[in-house]
């Protein structure tokens, strides 16, 4: 399947974006990207390391006649989401991506496709590699675990770069140039509870969430996209308040970052209000199919008899768990004061699991304001609390301030208008970038973000625009002409 995107334009970044869609690099799980990076780098004969904590540094010496140039850090992370559709039979650890060709989009067979962050890696690797492509020094930064944590941005330390200008190439829209981001925290919710055996004038039910677009939790976040655990939860508020139910497993979403897009329950009903039940879950099921019907046409909410479980939750805990998830906010929370359409503050709630006595919530929420985003995980650590549950921060990390004076945007903003006869979007966005993570240890780096479209990020729907490639690919050989000298 690969064979047609290796004929694509431009041939370097799509021979190398191919390559790296071979090796499995799940995030926290980069061993072998950062052996195929390692190895890459020593293959071209280049300066080339690791740091202590596995972010991958290759060196180029500028070109002839461009030595006085400013030296430049090219940035992008080696991980990438992995997820699929329930119904596809891959697996990430042992297959390569399967890509296919179709129309204007690269897209993957039922998986993530890995353009985010991949394209921007291939990129970079393709400039190493040239022999014919004028650049300054290039200095080319591969971090790791930048889904699940950002880790390997914060792990560098201060004083292993030299780049004086940072392009970091994880932006998703190419007539955009980024100039700030948000910054996320973890927020996890744990209880352990004594299973009791359900009763027997019970009947099994399986209730089914599925077919949600899903999508990027910060740059889809403002979309109006359904969320498989708040729907699952508003089913379930909805069954205890009118039936007699018994709640045995929840199972939805998938990722952190990542919009839940399906979500799977066990109840039993008491055997008596079965008939009532099926009919309620029906009303329910068509009440939220038709508000979301235009963000989500595909939405699935079905619900069929299954084996009696063999151990369920106690009432009242049930009660309280469904009434905190209701209670706990998803999607957006504030839109931004400073700048028009940004969306400030959200969170998604990204990971349900209610099984074998335990229950674990994941919730990733993002702010570009600090005091803002603790505002949020606080309220969403008191609703937890209010449940019995222990709730933890974890994976705090800062966002990125906009800087409208930045050096760079100015070279970039002057050399997107002559190429395309018009302006570039100056944005800030909700998605975490690494430049703020950077920026705290290298703070007169200036910096800036772009990159080709992208669309789906994060779900078996990614996708990226062929003819944008080829614009963002002519865009990085001017801007590398253009860099300042010192």
């Amino acid at each position: 399947m690969s064979k047609e995107v290796r004929q694509l334009e431009p041939k370097s970044v799509w021979n190398k974006f191919a390559d790296l869609n071979q090796v499995p690099r799940p995030s926290k799980e980069e061993e072998r990207v950062i052996r195929f990076m390692l190895d890459f780098g020593k293959s071209l004969g280049l300066e080339t390391f690791s740091d202590d904590v596995g972010n991958v540094i290759i060196r180029k010496p500028a070109t002839a006649g461009m030595e006085d140039r400013k030296k430049i850090t090219l940035q992008s992370h080696l991980d990438m989401v992995h997820q699929k559709n329930a119904d596809t039979d891959f697996d990430f650890d042992t297959e390569g991506i399967k890509m296919y060709v179709s129309g204007d989009w690269v897209k993957a067979k039922g998986t993530t496709l890995g353009a985010d962050n991949g394209l921007g890696v291939a990129t970079i690797m393709a400039l190493l590699e040239s022999t014919d492509i004028p650049h300054p020094f290039i200095e080319a930064l591969f971090t790791i675990d930048e889904e699940t944590g950002m880790t390997g941005a914060m792990g560098l330390q201060a004083g292993v770069l030299e780049g004086e200008i940072l392009l970091n190439l994880d932006t998703e829209d190419d007539d955009e140039l980024d100039i700030g981001c948000a910054g996320g925290i973890d927020v996890t919710a744990l209880q352990s509870y004594t299973e009791e055996t359900p009763s027997t004038d019970g009947v099994g039910f399986l209730l089914t969430v599925k077919n949600l677009n899903g999508g990027h939790s910060g740059m889809d976040i403002h979309k109006g996209l359904g969320n498989a655990n708040k729907i699952m939860n508003r089913l379930l508020f909805n069954a205890m308040e009118e039936f007699d139910i018994q709640l045995s497993e929840i199972d939805g979403g998938s990722l952190r970052n990542a919009i839940p897009r399906e979500s799977f329950a066990k109840i039993t009903v008491n055997k008596a209000q079965t008939t009532k039940f099926e009919a309620s879950f029906k009303k329910w099921a068509d009440t939220i199919k038709a508000e979301l019907s235009v963000n989500e046409p595909d939405l699935t909410i079905t619900m069929s008899t299954t084996d009696l479980p063999a151990k369920v939750m106690p009432k009242g805990l049930q009660e309280k768990l469904v009434k905190a998830i209701y209670t706990a906010h998803n999607g957006v929370y504030a839109m931004s004061a400073a700048i028009p359409d940004l969306v400030e503050t959200s969170n998604n709630i990204a990971r349900i699991i209610v099984r074998k006595g335990q229950i674990k919530i994941g919730c990733l929420t993002r702010s570009s304001v600090n005091s803002a985003k603790m505002d949020l995980a606080n309220a969403l650590k008191s609703a937890f609390e209010l449940a019995g549950c222990t709730v933890s921060f974890s994976g705090d990390y800062p966002g990125w301030n906009p800087n409208p004076d930045s050096a760079i945007l100015k070279v970039l903003e002057r050399k997107y208008e002559s190429l395309y006869g018009a302006k570039p979007q100056v944005v800030a966005c909700h998605a975490g970038l690494e430049c703020g993570i950077l920026g705290q240890n290298y703070p007169d780096m200036d910096m800036i973000s772009f990159g080709p479209t992208i669309k789906g990020a994060h779900s078996p729907d990614e996708r990226v625009s062929i003819s944008s490639v080829q614009k963002y690919w002519g865009f990085v050989l001017e801007i590398l002409k253009d860099i300042p000298k010192r």
